[in-house]
């Protein structure tokens, strides 16, 4: 992923379009792409900032709100494995599409399963 445009870039790039030349001169000017150009003048119209958005961050894992029902299969049947889980979520109607988003909750629950049938 590319690292957002220096705050300097930023501000050369909303003075020129300020000074009445079209976004798609200043970003070849300046050598960024059109739809770089483009969406940071949007953003200083809607925010009045030059600052980048925030790249990145914490997502809840998919499976959090059912942490409780989770404990309850594994602590229910000993020997368990990832796809009886995600069946038995898929009848609660709890879609669960990789098989790695339940190992990686039952990883943060501290809770164990099989590996195999």
């Amino acid at each position: 992923m590319a690292a957002p445009m220096s705050q300097d870039l930023r501000q050369r790039i909303v003075r020129a379009v300020a000074q009445g030349h079209s976004v798609r001169q200043v970003a070849e000017r300046f050598e960024v792409s059109p739809s770089a150009a483009v969406k940071l003048i949007q953003r200083v119209r809607l925010t009045g900032s030059t600052a980048p958005a925030q790249i990145g961050g914490y997502r809840r894992p998919l499976l959090e709100p059912h942490a409780d029902l989770l404990r309850e299969m594994v602590k229910g049947k000993k020997g368990i494995t990832l796809r009886e889980i995600r069946d038995t979520l898929a009848e609660q109607g709890i879609t669960v599409k990789a098989l790695s988003t339940i190992a990686d909750m039952l990883h943060r629950l501290g809770l164990s399963h099989k590996k195999r049938p």
